[in-house]
């Protein structure tokens, strides 16, 4: 028979911590809240050892000592305790506290809470108490979340639950929910990898033995995840359990152990498999017993109860278990801001807990990098279930770039980047990334395998989908001829571009003014709102014109009463036809001084004595407002006794005298040539001074 030993096998880090803790405790006085750990051996241990187990607060006397264990206990517990004046001792376990903070915080926001757990399990229980008792708790797919599908969610996980179980809850809760659903999927990662290991031997052994306390809630995951990939499965509570004949047929067994199993019990039924057959371990039994009976053999990460024997100026010196010589404690891996030999001379006897840091070429010990390390495990987690991260590229490889957070290296590959080729990888040195994990190798060299591009691709399509929702709205409420307020954000050449409700549209310079712009700034400035006139809405291609001029009045709107018949005007002469010459009242007012009107003398035609750009002053002599017309006279302004300038002959001498009878012109002649082209003349310059010098 070959029989596969776990490698994880044996206490876990906060396991071993309260139970450690606990055993070193003066037992005068000192109760334990609840059994220390789901482990009936164990808990037998204890209260031989003195201690006395209870379950409320109400059963410990005033000024007396209570050992809180690693599930936790609600928040007001501690309150109670001060009140009462009963010393604490707080053995709940890093990764429950941070799962209690993620609680209490959440709650505070005005987030529901849903824990992910056994509803009776003693963490769910405690946890409960950082929300005020105000969360849904569910184990299982078709767990109910009521009401609560319409609120913001924040979802945690109970630190001992199956990480395969937990995903499909997740899945499910994300579809049925209708807001922000946060999840911190807050499994030790210690669980995660029994697991694991568990799902492999199951695949891979004819049997499988599952050790520990039957009320255990990690082993009883462990013993169900294995059921799923193997058909023979036994539980043990320990050796005494071990029925031989189980398993005496099965050419390979597996054997594993949860978090709060003792090696000591994990070896006993090794032992018992031993004495019934000959048995090759692939995982030698030997190791498993060196590692239970010398615990002073240590291995790098591993962490170790210390005693304080002595505080130097240099630090420590501490005894380690199951030794007598004192190691050497620096006080730069000490978790204080400032060390001073004198704070720690009362704690000398009192216990630490110290991480192996390295074994060669002398074995190093460090408090302050448990803390390190168990924050960096607390944002492994977080980057695990999918929280963004930030960390400065340091370089770049042939693949992507690199970096680094905390004991984690950081690789993102180029096609991850961003939406598209990079094809320069260098500029990215030294600037911050915003990155999603996409793998996480937590065992050999630690890396971290992510993504910046999800994350930006996210956000492009959440400004495009808001961008199309915005533009939906915006035309579903807007129409030709509707009046509607912009502010011009920038000019062009052909117009200007206007946001109308934050969609750009664009008013043409030709729909600015009424007598015509050469630039747009002399009619709009930039940053200052305007009242615009829609002209044109085209949904299909997401087009919208929009005029400023079609608010305003235009100039013959106020010719009435403004120029009157009678009155002289000051204009210049725009066009000459050959029924006569127009002259520009003002900016989009033209007036007509007929032929007739120009001179008293008889003449042939107005560029006789007119050309066009000449300053002239007339008379009005008729105003229509709603035909938009006006008629002026020049003459009028003229003594009756001014002659014409003598005209000329091809050969450049003074033409005779001639009298002669022109066609007579109708009023319907005039408006039929009114717009007529203009033809060169001879100025009246001359006839206008001696007009002057005349009077």
């Amino acid at each position: 028979m070959e029989i596969v030993l776990a490698k994880h096998c044996g206490f876990c880090a906060g396991v071993k911590n309260a139970v450690d803790t606990a055993m070193s405790l003066e037992c005068s006085n000192t109760y334990v809240l609840g059994e220390i750990i789901h482990n009936s051996e164990v808990v037998r241990q204890i209260r031989e050892k003195g201690l006395k187990t209870v379950e409320s607060l109400d059963e410990i006397p005033d000024e007396c000592t209570v050992v809180f264990r690693s599930h936790g206990v609600p928040e007001n517990y501690y309150a109670i305790c001060r009140k009462r004046n009963i010393k604490v001792v707080d053995c709940t376990c890093g990764f429950v506290k941070r799962t209690q903070k993620i609680v209490k915080e959440n709650y505070a926001s005005g987030k529901h809470i849903v824990i992910v757990g056994e509803p009776s399990h003693p963490e769910v229980i405690g946890l409960l108490g950082w929300c005020n008792g105000d969360a849904t708790v569910i184990n299982d797919v078709s767990g109910d979340l009521g009401d609560s599908v319409q609120k913001e969610l924040c979802v945690v996980c109970q630190t001992t639950f199956s990480a395969e179980k937990f995903d499909k809850i997740i899945k499910n809760i994300k579809k049925v929910c209708e807001k922000t659903v946060d999840v911190f999927k807050t499994i030790c990662y210690t669980t995660v990898e029994r697991q694991k290991e568990v799902e492999k031997l199951a695949k891979q052994c004819d049997a499988i033995l599952v050790v520990g306390g039957l009320n255990s809630s990690n082993t009883n995951k462990l013993y169900e995840l294995a059921l799923k990939y193997c058909n023979n499965v036994f539980r043990l509570a320990n050796a005494d359990d071990l029925d031989y004949s189980n398993v005496k047929n099965f050419k390979s067994v597996g054997i594993v152990s949860g978090a709060s199993t003792p090696n000591q019990q994990t070896r006993e039924v090794l032992l018992k498999m031993e004495e019934n057959t000959e048995v090759k371990a692939t995982n030698p039994m030997d190791d498993v017993v060196a590692k239970i009976d010398n615990e002073s053999k240590f291995k790098k990460g591993q962490t170790v109860q210390a005693t304080i024997s002595q505080a130097t100026d240099d630090g420590l010196q501490i005894l380690l278990p199951f030794s007598k010589k004192e190691v050497a404690l620096s006080k730069d891996e000490l978790d204080c801001e400032t060390y001073n030999a004198a704070d720690y001379v009362g704690k000398i006897g009192e216990t630490i807990e110290l991480l192996v840091v390295e074994l060669k070429p002398s074995l190093k010990l460090s408090q302050k990098m448990i803390k390190v390390l168990q924050q960096e495990e607390a944002l492994s987690a977080e980057i695990e279930a999918g929280k963004e991260f930030s960390v400065v590229c340091t370089g770049t490889n042939k693949g992507g770039l690199v970096a680094q957070l905390g004991t984690y290296s950081v690789f993102v590959p180029a096609k991850e980047i961003r939406p598209g080729f990079v094809k320069d990888l260098s500029k990215y040195e030294g600037k911050t990334l915003r990155l999603r994990a996409i793998e996480i190798k937590k065992s050999g060299r630690k890396e971290i395998i992510a993504s910046q591009r999800v994350i930006l691709q996210e956000e492009r399509d959440a400004r495009d989908a808001a961008k199309q929702e915005k533009e939906e709205e915006f035309f579903a409420n807007i129409s030709v001829g509707d009046i509607v307020e912009g502010k011009v954000e920038r000019v062009t050449g052909f117009g200007a571009f206007v946001s109308v409700n934050g969609f750009d549209c664009l008013a043409h310079i030709s729909d600015l003014s009424w007598t015509g712009a050469e630039a747009v700034t002399d009619i709009l400035e930039i940053g200052k709102t305007y009242q615009f006139k829609v002209l044109k809405a085209d949904k299909e291609n997401k087009k919208v014109s929009i005029g400023y001029k079609q608010l305003q009045p235009q100039p013959w709107d106020l010719v009435d009463g403004k120029y009157n018949v009678g009155d002289i005007i000051h204009g210049k002469v725009v066009r000459i036809v050959p029924f006569g010459a127009f002259i520009e009242v003002e900016k989009g007012v033209d007036g007509l001084v007929h032929v007739s009107q120009i001179s008293h003398e008889r003449i042939e035609t107005p560029s006789t004595c007119l050309n066009v750009g000449d300053e002239v002053d007339a008379k009005i002599i008729a105003v229509d407002t709603e035909a938009r017309k006006m008629n002026l006279s020049i003459k009028a302004l003229l003594p009756e006794g001014e002659k014409k300038r003598p005209q000329k002959t091809e050969n450049g001498e003074e033409a005779p005298a001639r009298r002669t009878r022109a066609p007579r012109r109708t009023e319907d002649d005039e408006v039929s040539s009114w717009n007529e082209g203009s033809i060169g003349g001879t100025s009246i310059a001359d006839l206008l001074a001696n007009a002057k010098n005349n009077k």
